[in-house]
């Protein structure tokens, strides 16, 4: 079997929406167990270039069994072999604190990933202060989807490269982010759903 195509697309108006539909059926369906339920990624931010998958980031407080059969009951499957991620250079610390768990939406559903993280770790506010300094700042979102771009151009079946390289880019990115959070006093939001 063939590897995905990694494909970035223009910014589409209905991802907000479709983060929408899929995080108010997560909030049923989890209840309590997910604290938050945030739209996280490209698709996250307007106008940016992306692949066309919504990434939802849902906080928890543990990695339960419930969580898991309650994903496998709405037709998300779990990436067994995607456990943590990337520890940006620089960030020494356990890697238990970088611990998470990503679902994969199944056949005829929406392309989605759910990234399911603990509540108060360095990877759970990552994305979400990722995100916020995008919006924010748009001359570094568009060059982020360039480099994106590229990526996908000349690593469009690689995705170990592509990530590799993509993860370093996000580092990168968030020593700018962590000087604007400093700067503003940001602090993570309320929950999306």
């Amino acid at each position: 079997m063939p590897a995905p195509m990694i494909t970035v697309v223009p910014y589409r108006e209905q991802w907000p929406q479709e983060f929408l539909k899929i995080g108010q059926l997560l909030r049923q369906r989890l209840g309590g167990l997910a604290l938050r339920i945030d739209h996280i990624g490209s698709t996250a931010v307007p106008g940016l270039a992306a692949k066309d998958i919504i990434d939802i980031q849902i906080t928890t407080a543990a990695l339960s069994p419930l969580i898991e059969e309650t994903l496998h009951q709405m037709g998300y499957a779990r990436i067994e072999t995607i456990s943590a991620d990337h520890i940006p250079a620089g960030k020494p610390g356990l890697v238990g604190e970088w611990e998470k768990w990503v679902f994969k939406a199944g056949a005829g559903k929406r392309p989605t990933n759910i990234h399911v993280r603990l509540s108060d770790r360095p990877n759970q506010r990552y994305p979400l202060l990722f995100r916020d300094y995008l919006r924010a700042h748009a001359a570094a979102a568009q060059a982020y989807a360039q480099v994106k771009s590229a990526l996908a151009k000349y690593h469009a079946n690689d995705l170990d490269a592509y990530y590799d390289v993509k993860d370093g880019v996000c580092d990168i990115v968030m020593a700018g982010a962590e000087s604007w959070a400093t700067a503003t006093h940001w602090e993570v939001g309320p929950s999306d759903c």
